[in-house]
């Protein structure tokens, strides 16, 4: 009979030093190769040639580093001898446009010039460049009748095309304040044998800066005893030093690693094992998938999230422009935003909150789906609400600043976002499908900018903090929308053309890519998205919605339905 570690078992671990059988701890096993393959994926490293020029020798340097080779042995043969012994290889990564210019000074040296797409730091976690220029200076000698670089800065210069060959951005998921949903926490990896073991590592080193505050992390403290062994697409984790506790936290860490393997492609179960022996969980198999923890799915959405809109100040539903029931439907309160709580569990809709404008003012008004709705707060204006998956409340912006967090059987909150008003005006608010990240758009020197900031829950106490462009190459930014928990839908300003086109990108900032325009009567307006859910957006008025790469009416066939403020029920 097979060994296990049983739910009881785990809970008093440390009280069987005694059992043979059942360990209470071992001594983890070096865990070698985390970061990098064994060999090159797809890029071949060459060594320097006799006789090469300074702008040569860097422009080799700078190639030989895209090797995926551990240590870089053919890029440290660019290096005097003094300094290949003391170049660190793994302080993380710059990232560079790949239309640099190496130039060489009367001394000798080669200066880099190029654009920053944006560093990657030693845990796998991407910061966008924002923009900025990228400098380096290499001072080279004469070394046994060849020029070599003295001075190569800590970590590795990347080409962007080099970087995105050799590495995939992949998630390692912690939980929401809620512990109801895994929440992904992007990261670059190198392709390769080893990357089911570097993702469980980074997994249990915890969540990154920009999102530790906002997220839970039951992982904490446990370690790994051998490399992650991955067999007929099951990976099998064996992990030591898990804390003393019941199902639920192991219930956790399980949903943690199922999500955060299952992206690989050589992974599709996970086998866990504890000191070696078996976990042995209520209702759960030897082999779990994601759909044993498909209540923790981070992009889960209810049934009932049909499109919404607003019409001639009343809330409508995408399926062929019928009005929603209850009076809201019929236009007497003069809507010009809203949205909808849904519950998963009984797949009904919820609360609305919508925006009413009238003489000059604006109301927020609150209410059951279907039945009437109440104002609960005035102000000059505000922004269109937003609610998460996580939480019955709804959420906007009162004139351009003072963020608002409403409990659908509560009174309204004032939420510190204390950066916010030094940034600009805050015309859009949209919470992620978790509710742990919010994505706001200013108003800026250069039109509207897209910041993505971190919802932090203490206590009674909530926040809104570390603020930060994720696409700074976007101006007049117009909307934006949560594609999934993990990436986002943009309307900005489209390159050096004029007017506004959609982009989609990940919520790190990697992955600019425009969509497509093909159908659309005019720019868009507003964007609607949510995970497994067509993008909807306003363009000449009219609704319109993203099918396979083409834009078309909301029932195929018929011709455009007018309307603006689209919306998904969370």
């Amino acid at each position: 009979m097979r060994a296990r570690v049983s739910v009881a078992l785990l809970a008093g671990l440390v009280a069987l030093t005694g059992c043979g059988t059942v360990p209470a701890s071992s001594s983890p096993v070096q865990i070698t190769q985390v970061a990098e393959p064994p060999g090159d994926i797809g890029i071949e490293a060459l060594p320097p040639v006799a006789g090469a020029s300074a702008e040569e020798v860097v422009r080799g340097f700078v190639d030989a580093m895209a090797s995926t080779t551990r240590n870089h042995p053919v890029a440290r043969q660019y290096l005097t001898r003094e300094a290949a012994a003391g170049w660190d290889d793994t302080d993380g990564i710059d990232v560079i446009s790949a239309d640099y210019a190496p130039v060489a000074s009367a001394d000798g040296s080669v200066t880099v010039t190029a654009g920053l797409v944006g560093k990657v730091d030693g845990a796998g976690v991407f910061s966008v460049g924002g923009g900025q220029a990228f400098t380096t200076t290499f001072s080279l000698v004469e070394q046994d009748g060849e020029l070599r670089i003295t001075n190569p800065p800590d970590g590795l210069l990347q080409l962007e095309p080099d970087f995105a060959r050799t590495y995939d951005q992949v998630n390692a998921f912690f939980l929401d304040p809620t512990g109801t949903r895994v929440v992904p926490d992007p990261r670059f990896l190198v392709s390769g044998d080893s990357q089911a073991t570097a993702l469980v590592d980074r997994l249990l080193a915890g969540p990154s800066t920009a999102v530790a505050a906002g997220v839970t992390n039951p992982a904490g403290g446990v370690e790994l005893r051998s490399n992650v062994a991955v067999d007929q697409q099951v990976a099998t984790v064996d992990l030591t030093g898990l804390p003393t506790g019941g199902a639920d936290g192991l219930n956790v860490l399980c949903a943690q690693l199922v999500w955060s393997l299952d992206q690989l492609d050589d992974v599709r179960a996970v086998r866990v094992t504890v000191d070696g022996q078996l976990v042995d969980l209520p209702g759960v198999p030897d082999v779990q998938t994601v759909d044993d923890w498909a209540s923790f799915d981070p992009d889960a959405v209810p049934a009932a999230s049909v499109g919404h809109y607003v019409a001639d100040g009343a809330l409508r539903t995408v399926t062929a422009g019928e009005a929603a029931p209850g009076p809201a439907g019929t236009g007497q309160y003069g809507l010009v935003s809203a949205a909808v709580t849904a519950d998963a569990g009984t797949n009904e809709l919820g609360t609305t909150v919508a925006v009413s404008v009238a003489g000059g003012t604006s109301s927020l008004l609150v209410g059951p789906y279907g039945g009437e709705l109440a104002p609960v707060l005035t102000a000059a204006s505000f922004t269109a609400p937003t609610v998460s998956a996580t939480r019955e409340e709804v959420w906007t912006v009162r004139d351009g600043a003072e963020v608002i967090r409403v409990p659908t059987t509560g009174s309204p909150q004032t939420v510190s976002a204390t950066t916010l008003p030094g940034l600009g005006p805050a015309r859009v608010f949209r919470l992620s499908p978790d509710g742990v990240r919010a994505a706001v758009v200013v108003d800026g020197a250069d039109g509207g900018q897209l910041l993505v900031g971190t919802v932090v829950r203490d206590d009674d106490q909530v926040a809104v903090r570390d603020l930060r462009a994720v696409a700074p190459d976007l101006s007049q930014v117009v909307d934006v929308a949560w594609r999934t928990a993990a990436s986002l839908v943009v309307l900005a300003g489209a390159g050096d053309e004029d007017g506004t086109a959609p982009y989609a990108v990940g919520v790190d900032g990697w992955g600019l890519d425009p969509l497509s325009t093909a159908g659309l009567p005019a720019q868009p307006t507003a964007v609607a998205a949510a995970p497994s859910r067509a993008v909807l957006v306003v363009a000449g008025g009219t609704l319109w919605q993203l099918v396979a790469g083409t834009w078309s009416t909301l029932v195929r066939g018929q011709g455009p339905v007018a309307g603006g403020s689209p919306f998904y029920p969370l």
